[in-house]
């Protein structure tokens, strides 16, 4: 099925962020899927005057407990529901990003003619505060982190929310739109899936970092996934702003479409009008016919040529949203990332240990291995999103001292990995013995990194859960070298 979601609703000119008149009032609004997104989607709704019926097709005892702390709030909660229960007397539907677009209740109330909107679409509608968005395949919590710094060093008052997911930084979008108060900024990470039922969502500056294969699993083809990202900017205008990479082919193939102004990114020479490059060794950005030379490239914290990248989308965004230089100039000085993202966790006898928990995808595992200055150690593997684990094998082969392997993909990766020449590889039953094997293999100024290029579902809850099990074994490990004397602590 194509991802054109329902038909689009362009807001008209003229009318403010939330309309006087409230069009949730007295009506009764489904909200499907008890995680994060719904169980934020239901109280705002009840603020607004619906009824709300919060369903999920799971009945589980973690659910029950949950039901049971809702229900007295008057939202009625049905678990283990049907469509039809699901939906019972509802004219509007708001659904989470975890439940797939075919899914029995989606296509049940397609079929009623129920408007069927995702989380995300439901913030906008009631914002108050304008809505800077960040997409793409990888790199989008790094520039939302990173734009939220720019912001806040600027002296704005910040709302960090959406898909983003980073240790104690996890707030829904929509939570954030009903707090935030016009003088306020947020901003929205935002993924493929929380785009698939998007009308009216406009953010006044949207940022699409890159598009390679990903979610193969839950798209039904690349070119579905590419339609999806382009969502973000379907209701723009041309007082609003893309952001967009130069050499991405998905990024141009867009843009061809868009009716806002591009702005692209390039860590290159960049011949556009309105583009954030780098000359001479500084991001410049170059907007309405004026240019902004910032800080030096080598003061940023962060490693890796993708951070330059993401650098040039927030200070592009950031310029054309009008934030002085010195604030860009500062938060490029200082962000020091976001957890699970290339974090540095130890340093023991030598060894630097790194999380990369966040690496769910092959290109994201390139890019980290491209970043590494020092022999690696890699543990790789866990679900299979069918993916195309050769661009992986090939980098591997070039950059890898050993790898060590887990998880469902493992004998893929290996595959991909061997037919390269490459067979300094080890499988693991668990990640706490991967880690351990990892120790063995390395040396003394050696790296030893977990980089998945998987997601974490059949070992761990999420990409957190898994980070913080690789974070707990290594620290076990330097308990135990400091017990010894040899620790060269924590970086």
């Amino acid at each position: 099925m194509r991802c054109t979601g329902s038909p689009t609703l362009e807001r008209e000119e003229g009318l403010p962020m939330t309309t006087a008149s409230n069009e949730f009032g007295g009506r009764t609004v489904a909200v499907i899927g008890m995680a994060r997104t719904g169980l934020a989607a239901a109280p705002v709704l009840q603020r607004l005057g619906a009824r709300v019926i919060l369903s999920d097709s799971r009945d589980t005892e973690d659910l029950r407990r949950q039901a049971a702390e809702i229900e007295p709030t008057g939202i009625a909660v049905r678990l283990g529901a049907t469509p039809a229960e699901a939906l019972a007397d509802a004219s509007a539907v708001v659904t989470s990003p975890g439940v797939r677009r075919d899914a029995p209740v989606l296509r049940e109330a397609l079929h009623r003619c129920l408007e069927v909107i995702s989380e995300i679409e439901l913030a906008y509608r009631v914002a108050r505060a304008p809505i800077l968005a960040v997409t793409g395949t990888n790199g989008k919590t790094t520039c939302a982190a990173m734009l939220a710094d720019v912001l806040r060093t600027a002296g704005r008052p910040t709302w960090l929310a959406g898909n983003i997911a980073a240790d104690d930084i996890k707030q829904a979008l929509v939570s954030a739109a009903a707090a935030a108060s016009r003088e306020d900024v947020i901003v929205g990470e935002v993924s493929s899936f929380q785009l698939e039922w998007v009308q009216r969502f406009r953010p006044v500056v949207g940022i699409l970092t890159n598009v390679t294969p990903d979610h193969q699993d839950r798209h039904p083809s690349f070119a579905d996934y590419v339609e999806c990202k382009a969502r973000l900017f379907a209701a723009q205008r041309p007082g609003d702003v893309a952001v967009l990479k130069a050499v991405n082919a998905p990024a141009r193939q867009i843009a061809r479409r868009i009716r806002s102004t591009p702005l692209w990114f390039d860590r290159g020479a960049c011949l556009d009008a309105a583009c954030a490059s780098v000359r001479e060794g500084r991001f410049v950005v170059r907007w309405h016919d004026a240019e902004h030379v910032l800080e030096r490239v080598d003061r940023l914290r962060i490693p890796g040529v993708h951070n330059v990248e993401n650098a040039l989308a927030v200070a592009g965004a950031a310029i054309a949203f009008g934030v002085p230089e010195e604030a860009i100039n500062q938060a490029l000085r200082t962000f020091s990332g976001v957890p699970h993202r290339l974090e540095r966790v130890a340093e023991i006898d030598g060894v630097l240990y790194i999380n990369n928990s966040m690496c769910t995808n092959v290109d994201a595992a390139v890019r980290s291995l491209e970043a590494m200055h020092r022999p690696t150690v890699v543990i790789a593997g866990g679900r299979d999103k069918n993916t195309d684990f050769a661009p992986l094998g090939a980098a591997i082969a070039r950059r890898v001292r050993r790898l060590i392997l887990l998880g469902e993909a493992a004998g893929l990766i290996e595959e991909a990995v061997r037919s390269h020449g490459f067979d300094a590889i080890d499988r693991a039953d668990s990640l706490e013995d991967a880690v351990v094997l990892a120790r063995r293999a390395a040396r003394p100024g050696d790296a030893v990194m977990l980089s998945p290029a998987c997601t974490s579902f059949g070992m761990f809850a999420d990409f957190e859960d898994r980070g913080r099990a690789f974070r707990d074994a290594v620290r076990r490990i330097e308990k135990k070298a400091v017990t010894n004397g040899h620790s060269n602590g924590v970086r």
